[in-house]
């Protein structure tokens, strides 16, 4: 099951082969279906997703500029490796940045923007009746993040938020098959959302504190 497809970032958008392309291969990258220190076949990532090489090599520049793969002389592309030691760095910038959105969201989001949140808190609420493997509900944490990063409508803001989301999320699909409970981690969000609807800016602001210090604590546990 994939929610990523209904991100804030695709919604209503007409998407150059070069920007689908990028979505396409950064969200593989992050749910790690391409493999940390996996080469990079330009030709035949261009077959699966139906574009030529020149949008894919487009998109693997910009990959390469968030830190998702990596270009050697001679060499090749490959997939970075997992650092588990950025875990420090990017949390430090997110227990920052995630209060943020959450209050700059709460205090700004256009009703479009609530009405999508308050749509997704209401789609989490119904996990325990569907069958939602984990690889499914990190794709609803993917959801859940990028639409707070795109309500709180400051462009700057929401791309550096995106890529250290990206950073962090692929460390805890590192660890996934670890880690007890990745539904109560998802669950979490319903209250953060609800806030962020009702304009509560100092609720929401708290909320995202902790829901970003409970995910580098439950990662640092299983570590």
């Amino acid at each position: 099951m994939s929610t990523i497809s209904a991100s804030p970032e695709v919604l209503g958008e007409p998407l150059s082969l070069a920007e689908q392309s990028y979505r396409d291969l950064r969200d593989r990258l992050i749910m790690l279906d391409i493999r940390p220190g996996e080469p990079i076949n330009d030709g035949q990532l261009a077959l699966e997703l139906g574009v030529g090489r020149t949008p894919v090599r487009e998109a693997l520049k910009r990959l390469e500029i968030d830190h998702l793969v990596v270009s050697y002389p001679r060499r090749g592309t490959f997939a970075t490796i997992v650092d588990i030691t950025e875990l420090a760095d990017v949390s430090e910038m997110r227990r920052s940045l995630e209060p943020l959105a959450a209050r700059k969201a709460a205090l700004g989001a256009s009703g479009s923007d609530r009405d999508a949140l308050r749509a997704l808190a209401r789609d989490i609420e119904r996990l325990g009746e569907k069958r939602v493997d984990k690889r499914g509900l990190m794709q609803y944490d993917l959801s859940v993040h990028r639409l707070i990063y795109r309500a709180a409508g400051n462009p700057h803001l929401e791309e550096t938020l995106i890529r250290l989301d990206n950073l962090a999320t692929r460390i805890w699909c590192l660890v996934l098959d670890k880690v007890p409970s990745v539904a109560g981690h998802i669950e979490e969000h319903v209250d953060l959302l609800e806030a962020i609807v009702a304009g509560e800016a100092d609720k929401a602001e708290a909320m995202a504190l902790a829901h970003i210090t409970s995910f580098e604590q439950t990662i640092r546990a299983v570590l």
